[in-house]
Parts: C-alpha cells; sequence; structure tokens
C-alpha cells in the first residue's frame, strides 16, 4: 500500500493541508488519472480523505490510521535500541585502541 513510492508522495504533499486533484498532478508528475488512481487506493485504505468544492474534490491526510501503524510498531524499535545500544556496549569494551601511526610522530 504505502510501500509505493507515488503513494507515499501523495502522503507526503496532502500531509501538510488539502490538495485538490490538480494541484497533485502538478506536484507528483504524473497525468491526473495515475493520480486519480492512486488517491482511489489510499481513500479506500482510510489514509486520506476527500471533500467537494465545487468542481474540485480536494484530498488531505487522515492520520489516525499512521498513528495506529506507528503504535504498532513502537515495540519494533525499543526491541532493536536495545540491541544497538547492546552492540554498542560490546563494540566499547572489545576495541582495542589504534596505534598511532610513524607519520605522526
Amino acid at each position: 500500500m504505502i510501500a509505493e513510492p507515488t503513494r507515499r508522495r501523495i502522503l507526503d504533499a496532502v500531509r501538510s493541508g488539502e490538495r485538490s486533484v490538480g494541484e497533485l498532478v502538478e506536484e507528483i508528475g504524473m497525468h491526473q488519472p495515475g493520480v486519480s488512481r492512486h488517491l482511489k487506493v489510499l481513500r479506500d485504505a482510510g489514509l486520506v480523505e476527500v471533500r467537494r468544492d465545487a468542481q474540485r474534490r480536494l484530498y488531505r491526510l487522515r492520520p489516525e490510521p499512521l498513528m495506529e501503524l506507528d503504535a504498532w510498531l513502537e515495540p519494533f524499535r525499543a526491541e532493536w535500541a536495545a540491541r544497538l545500544d547492546s552492540l554498542e556496549r560490546h563494540l566499547q569494551r572489545t576495541a582495542e585502541p589504534i596505534p598511532p601511526s610513524s607519520k605522526e610522530t
């Protein structure tokens, strides 16, 4: 879903506020039918919502699903942080000092 680069670019574009399809077409650099297909996928997944403003459709980010994903990822981040901290401590304990080279004297 959001692994697709164009969809990530669309999410980045609507993160700061509403965008029309035309604005997204310009920003993304893709033809309107392609942007619309990606918007439909994002809308069906609940990541963006749309509202009508006369003839335009304005899209904006729905942060709730991304907040749920962030909460789900947190235990994995904590696990990797602990492992990397452990690796750093191990390397500090086992590292041998590098002797000065003869050029430095």
